[in-house]
């Protein structure tokens, strides 16, 4: 028999302490009744001897120590899950907000989930194709892993996320099951209406399914949605045999969430106030992402997080770039100029790729291309600072050739169209064209065997 607590012991921002209590535990889910109609949820984050500390998702607005009732479930946070979910679009905490009802399962999963035991763990190989030449050129996203974007205020990291949904494909000859389940943290409603508009105009909402937590619902909601999120991509993934590629967006307001209620549980803070536990709480939802050995299926990551102030040894950047496989940096100068994604390349890397390209991934001549362009646009670096000091008329013949690929380079190869979906060969057909800017002994980065297939110099 369920036993109901009357009244509370104390309220602090969004949590409230009980007293009093049996058999309470860590995580476990508890119901909520205000004035004896209203209804909320709450998890137990802190247990101690009859004492239990409780977050309430929907905020303590109208509650009093003595119009509470308590009722302990008695097991942790779940959802309901089948492969009806793609399409359709819930809030932050797993609820439909599409007004096409409940989810009709007899599937029920955690949301804190299970680790991936490392022996089961198969190493990543294929690669799954973006559309934008930067990323699968040069940090190639590779099924199973994770690979954040590290963006800053003021850039156009929705628009990269919405193209990403809808672009993102397992390349042009596979024809395995791929869905995207995409998650926001903290959106305003015109970003979540844009989001929103631009699956269904471009008809792949039927392959995406979208949990919202909008900027004024609570905070603590924040906490749980990537977890939801994670929930349902693994259950498509391991039992329903599906790729699956996770986009979170923003990090940032996940963290942010965590330092408020962290701060309202009187916890001692860490590096810019956050708690000293953000690393293991972020490597929790990152390390659920994978491929398992005898399962056709791969949760593929994209968390994206907004650098404060663009600072990349922030906590938040930093801590992930430690437990993810690389990074895509955006770049502020770049957006100035007009150029989109405005991926700066010489940050940005895939500590993954070389193992999901070359042959029988993408193509032979990939790694070696890469490995060039990126030599090449190291050294426009190095023209543009000496231009700056001497003047673009004083430089060498050859400055002057790497001032013009780095130009052509950022306009052809970096910058692409909102629409353009490029695929794998367009992008390395688009890299030769720029290499053969330079003077083949330049390419000091690529087999001659590989040179002679595919440069051929410009009479």
């Amino acid at each position: 028999m369920a036993i109901e607590y009357l009244g509370l012991s104390e309220i602090n921002g969004p949590l409230i302490a009980l007293e009093g209590v049996q058999d309470a535990s860590y995580e476990e889910i508890v119901e909520l009744t205000i004035d004896g109609t209203k209804r909320e949820l709450g998890r137990i984050v802190e247990c101690y001897e009859d004492k239990a500390v409780i977050q309430v998702f929907g905020g303590t607005d109208n509650m009093s120590l003595h119009n509470t009732h308590t009722k302990l479930t008695g097991h942790p946070m779940e959802i309901a899950l089948s492969p009806e979910i793609l399409g359709r679009t819930f809030n932050g905490i797993g609820q439909p907000i599409d007004g096409l009802g409940e989810v009709v399962s007899h599937i029920h999963r955690n949301v804190n989930g299970q680790p991936l035991n490392p022996v089961m763990r198969e190493y990543p190989r294929n690669y799954i194709r973006t559309g934008f030449s930067a990323i699968d050129g040069l940090t190639t996203l590779i099924r199973g892993q994770k690979l954040p974007i590290f963006s800053g205020n003021g850039l156009p990291h929705d628009q990269l996320a919405a193209q990403l949904v809808r672009q993102a494909s397992l390349g042009e000859d596979s024809e395995e099951e791929f869905a995207v389940i995409f998650a926001a943290m903290g959106v305003k409603h015109d970003v979540a209406e844009f989001f929103r508009r631009a699956f269904e105009e471009s008809g792949v909402s039927e392959h995406v399914t979208m949990f919202l937590n909008l900027a004024n619902d609570p905070v603590v909601e924040r906490l749980i949605t990537p977890k939801v999120a994670l929930t349902a991509a693994e259950y498509l993934a391991f039992e329903c045999g599906m790729h699956i590629l996770v986009i979170l967006t923003d990090m940032t307001s996940f963290a942010e969430a965590m330092r408020e209620v962290s701060s309202s549980k009187g916890e001692i803070p860490s590096r810019k106030g956050y708690p000293g536990y953000l690393y293991s709480e972020l490597a929790a939802l990152y390390e659920r992402a994978g491929i398992v050995q005898g399962v056709n299926g791969s949760v593929t990551q994209i968390p994206i997080l907004t650098m404060p102030n663009d600072d990349i040894t922030h906590p938040i950047p930093d801590l992930t770039g430690y437990i993810t496989e690389g990074q895509i940096v955006l770049d502020r100068a770049l957006h100035g100029q007009g150029v989109y994604p405005p991926i700066s390349v010489l940050p940005s890397l895939s500590r993954l790729m070389k193992d999901g390209i070359g042959e029988g991934y993408t193509r032979g001549d990939h790694q070696a291309l890469a490995n060039q362009l990126f030599s090449s646009y190291a050294k426009v670096g190095d023209a543009r600072a000496l231009a700056s000091v001497i003047g673009e008329d004083e430089l060498s013949p050859i400055d002057k050739q790497y001032l013009l690929f780095g130009k052509a380079f950022e306009e052809r190869f970096v910058g692409q169209g909102a629409d353009d979906n490029r695929s794998i060969q367009e992008t390395l057909d688009i890299g030769w064209e720029l290499l053969r800017m330079l003077p083949r002994e330049e390419l000091d980065r690529i087999d001659t065997k590989i040179l002679d297939v595919y440069y051929k110099a410009e009479q």
